[in-house]
């Protein structure tokens, strides 16, 4: 980058010419692997999931055994106590949490639809949440020990080469890959297991909005050509990355990443709380997962879910706001608009939330404002499993009541007799999506 586009609006507004051959397999990779939709990702998601363990043991094994590779590893493992007290170092933690975990994004919601409807989730749970923390620790070795050797190499402490967001994996890391020997293997196996994760959460958001609009449309057209509307998610989020391919493409990254991902996954998975808990009401959603497990929650998952969470959440964003300061990148300072482009990402997210609450209200039943809040915040008449063997208990339809109908009986045709998901999974997906 010149040095005469470091002003306080030259990089991001003027990005330079895209990476072609990035720009052309970005969107094309992504729309070959969900063209079948979660049958056809399900099956890539194997290898895009469990073959980056495979290249993480291998950096690992080629990390530890580097001059200055104890370092490294001993700063990873050496806490800065006065860190503790910054609300950026708690933000960052939680939208590295949700992010990883894919809490208030949506894919869990999409994907756990295609589940059998007593499948064991808390298991699942315990699990994912396991491996998914000794990953994140796995890799901080992996990542440490190859800056160990950095620093020792060039004679600077390791914090002088540690850096921080992005520019770790994408600057930092990447550059210590090149004082390696054979340092073209190294640097081939790091970027492809980057591309392996990315593609992997890419299949998970991606078939999340494809899932949304075709279940919240439901008609017979958009099922039968679910592979257009695919398509056309595909070409429309190829087109919004494309500053990302640029030669601003890390800022425009960091921006995205401060912006996008940080303040409204806080904000939604804060209102989720406190939507399932308290308006929904935690005896219903007690009584729901008791019904599909067979068993009620542990009270630990209670007073988490009704307490715990919400608060440290809702602290979280508190004194993220109190402890704002504008994002910068190296020298860099970005410019208003850039900050303000940042906040309407952000909220472009939350603010489709307090807009259909208040369709919600405007379209209930009542002749008071306070009537149309309580009926707007009730449950529907048809609200429960999708399935009639499924609907025991409070959810068990009275007599003479009219049988509930799928949202997709097309899908749900094709879906039982086909492969990959079962027809009851299938028609249970779209209807709890409507409901």
């Amino acid at each position: 980058m010149c040095c005469s586009c470091r002003t306080t609006s030259g990089i991001l507004g003027r990005c330079g010419c895209p990476s072609w051959g990035v720009l052309a397999c970005r969107g094309f990779v992504v729309f070959l692997c969900l063209i079948r939709g979660v049958k056809s990702s399900g099956k890539v998601v194997y290898f895009t999931a469990t073959f980056p363990y495979v290249v993480l043991t291998i950096l690992f094994v080629r990390g530890i055994t580097l001059e200055g590779a104890v370092s490294g590893i001993m700063y990873y493992l050496t806490p800065q106590w006065d860190k503790i007290l910054d609300a950026k170092v708690w933000g960052d933690a939680a939208s590295q949490i949700f992010y990883s975990l894919g809490c208030a994004w949506g894919g869990l919601i999409t994907m756990a639809s295609y589940n059998k409807f007593h499948n064991n989730c808390y298991r699942d749970s315990i699990i994912i949440s396991i491996t998914n923390c000794a990953t994140s620790v796995y890799a901080g070795f992996v990542i440490f020990s190859i800056l160990g050797f950095m620093a020792n190499h060039l004679g600077v402490e390791v914090s002088k080469v540690a850096d921080h967001g992005p520019g770790l994996a994408f600057v930092a890391y990447p550059e210590a890959l090149t004082l390696l020997p054979i340092s073209p293997l190294w640097s081939i196996l790091f970027f492809f297991m980057l591309i392996l994760l990315g593609l992997g959460t890419q299949f998970c958001l991606l078939e999340t909005l494809v899932t949304a609009i075709v279940d919240e449309i439901g008609s017979d057209w958009i099922i039968r050509w679910k592979t257009l509307v695919t398509l056309g998610v595909a070409v429309i989020g190829f087109l919004l990355g494309i500053p990302l391919t640029t030669q601003a493409g890390i800022y425009w990254l960091l921006l995205m990443d401060n912006y996008a991902a940080s303040f409204s996954l806080v904000i939604i998975s804060c209102i989720m709380c406190v939507a399932i808990m308290y308006i929904y009401g935690h005896r219903n959603y007690f009584k729901d997962i008791e019904m599909m497990l067979g068993f009620p929650p542990p009270l630990f998952f209670q007073v988490c879910w009704r307490f715990i969470s919400p608060a440290i959440i809702f602290f979280i964003l508190i004194f993220t706001v109190i402890q704002y300061r504008p994002i910068t990148y190296n020298e860099y300072i970005y410019p208003d608009w850039a900050i303000s482009l940042g906040f309407l990402m952000a909220l472009s997210s939350v603010v489709c939330i307090p807009g259909y609450a208040i369709f919600r209200i405007w379209r209930s039943d009542g002749d008071t404002f306070l009537q149309r809040l309580k009926n707007s915040v009730k449950a529907s008449k048809d609200w429960g499993p999708a399935l009639l063997e499924h609907r025991t208990g409070r959810y068990a339809l009275e007599e003479g009541s009219p049988e509930i109908q799928p949202l997709n009986p097309e899908k749900q045709k094709k879906e039982e007799i086909g492969l990959t998901i079962q027809g009851s999974n299938g028609q249970a997906h779209s209807q709890d999506s409507k409901v």
